[in-house]
């Protein structure tokens, strides 16, 4: 098909990460902004009110425009969050609601606290059909379209999965307007040639090369928008990440089939706007859809042998159908978390070079065309306390559940949301004869002793209350303040009723902690034994040292250790 080529766009390049509009868009809600989002003094506020809170960073004031208060603002009127802007020939503002003010939808993602609630709530915003088609008369929902494309796909493969450069190619450079069986005719003829092809780096540049002689932009955007398009689908919750790819996900089978029915509409957009900003409707709202799949949820757990009882629940209506059906999917999850926690020693490689990436400040290390990971420079935090959880779960023999040790929340792909909020420890890794609360941050500045140096010393004295056995502090940053050291070198607190207590916390770089976990699997001897071994060691000298010289001893130990441990 010759027809000039149009990528769709169900995020944004600017705000590329879906997991952080909730945050943003609860900002905007306690704002004076709510109802005036337009006009350059209200994005520059906005913007600033964003920087202030820490949604953004706006380094040294780059953005004087407010081009970033606009890109929040698109997002959450695509999402059906705010009234967006009614075009004259599309009907009158007044019909729809004030510009810029909450809508209904909007209340509702503000109370959606779980994330199969916030999920649940992108579905409904991408299922209605309100990207323009080039006849200009109808319009289409692009998961919509994407399913079906990836369900002819499984009907041909026995497969739904879709590559990267597939999508890059044939998802989203095409729409509703294309003959669906020729699109996948197309993605399993380039799947098929690509098999065969010799390097996969230059087929795929010259691939994108021929399909781009009919787009008008970069060539560049084919594999930057998919990226970004792919982590927006996927928090619908029906797709997850195959390699870097989509699959289908297979609880979600039954909801992916009625959703790509109907791929494109003629409804005038205003009403599509009326739909996406009351909260569209979804197969599951339908009783018969809710129980096929309850039934077919059930029938999984049952063939995977995992243990559920929804006997308690009442099953009268499609709410609470759905009510049961989310508490059998917690229990699935928390199973496949468990069995991603088994994998974790295999992959200690992929969570050094994640390490390395975080002493970088982020960025992306790829493999090969179809592995690669990638750390979004403002996403570090969450990344770093992601990478410790699974460097713990790495060395195992922990006695708690895999979520049980983290504070962050874990998409369907493993992949951190956010940050942990406050008011608890990082990661609470509990064995046998010991527990190591592990706390982290990517702060580096003389701030880092005044953000952290309490509320460490808050959590690890809270956990010696809490635990019956030892329990020891490992501090873990880019690079480490010498106040911040200094503070953990005295280690006092003092509990309720003025108990004095010494803490054992020692302050290690994430380079130091990298070589040592490192040094651990290449011997073959990665341990929690040796890891509390570690921590002794370091912080043996730790009273006759000034901190200065307790950072050098720590560094010296470091060295020493990973040394031995692997001529040992």
């Amino acid at each position: 098909m010759a027809e000039q080529i149009n990528i769709w766009l169900v995020g944004n390049t600017g705000l590329r990460n879906p997991n952080r509009i909730q945050e943003g868009f609860s900002v905007f809600a306690n704002s004076a902004f709510v109802g005036h989002l337009h006009g350059r003094g209200n994005e520059l506020g906005f913007m600033n009110l964003l920087d202030e809170k820490g949604i953004i960073h706006n380094e040294e004031g780059k953005d004087s425009s407010g081009s970033h208060a606009r890109k929040w603002r698109l997002m959450f009127a695509k999402n059906g969050l705010i009234y967006p802007q009614i075009q004259k020939n599309d009907g009158q503002q007044e019909e729809l609601g004030a510009l810029d003010d909450i809508t209904p939808f909007g209340r509702s993602f503000l109370k959606a606290d779980t994330y199969p609630a916030v999920q649940e709530c992108y579905l409904r915003a991408m299922s209605v059909e309100q990207f323009a088609m080039p006849d200009g008369v109808h319009y289409f929902s692009p998961l919509r379209w994407l399913l079906a494309i990836m369900l002819e796909l499984e009907k041909r493969t026995g497969s739904s999965e879709l590559s990267r450069i597939e999508f890059a190619l044939w998802g989203h450079t095409t729409n509703p307007r294309y003959n669906l069986e020729e699109v996948v005719d197309n993605i399993l003829d380039l799947r098929q040639r690509r098999s065969v092809a010799p390097a996969k780096r230059p087929f795929d540049k010259k691939e994108i090369a021929k399909r781009g002689e009919n787009y008008d932009k970069k060539a560049d955007n084919f594999l930057d928008y998919s990226d970004m398009n792919m982590r927006y689908l996927r928090i619908s919750g029906v797709l997850q990440r195959k390699g870097r790819g989509l699959i289908i996900v297979p609880t979600k089978h039954v909801l992916a089939e009625k959703l790509a029915k109907a791929t494109a509409s003629a409804t005038p957009i205003m009403e599509q706007y009326k739909l996406l900003c009351t909260g569209a409707p979804l197969p599951t709202d339908n009783m018969d859809v809710a129980k096929s799949l309850l039934d077919d949820l059930i029938k999984q757990m049952k063939e995977r042998h995992i243990l559920f009882d929804i006997s308690d629940l009442p099953l009268d209506t499609p709410a609470e159908i759905n009510i049961a059906r989310q508490r059998l999917e917690n229990i699935l999850a928390q199973t496949d978390e468990i069995q991603y926690a088994y994998d974790q020693c295999n992959q200690w490689k992929e969570i050094r070079d994640y390490m390395t990436l975080l002493i970088k400040g982020g960025g992306k290390l790829v493999y090969d065309e179809d592995n690669a990971i990638e750390i979004p420079k403002d996403e570090t935090p969450a990344y770093l306390e992601w990478t410790l959880w699974r460097a713990a779960l790495a060395i195992d023999h922990m006695v708690n559940k895999p979520y049980e040790v983290r504070g962050f929340k874990l998409d369907s792909d493993f992949l951190p949301v956010t940050a942990a909020g406050g008011g608890k420890g990082d990661l609470y890794c509990e064995f046998n004869d010991f527990t190591i609360l592990t706390e982290v941050t990517m702060s580096t500045s003389s701030r880092q002793e005044a953000m952290e140096g309490e509320p460490v010393r808050r959590h690890v004295s809270d956990a010696v209350l809490k635990y019956d056995k030892p329990v020891y502090g490992m501090f873990i940053a880019v690079r480490i303040d010498t106040n911040t050291a200094e503070t953990f070198r005295h280690g006092i607190w003092y509990a309720k009723g003025d108990v004095k207590q010494r803490l054992d916390i020692v302050p290690l770089t994430l380079g130091q902690f990298q070589k040592y976990f490192t040094a651990m699997f290449e011997a073959d001897k990665a341990q929690p034994e040796k890891l509390r071994d570690l921590i002794i060691k370091c912080e043996a000298h730790r009273d006759i040292l000034e901190a200065p010289a307790w950072k050098h001893y720590i560094e010296e130990t470091i060295n020493e250790l990973s040394s031995d441990i692997k001529s040992a």
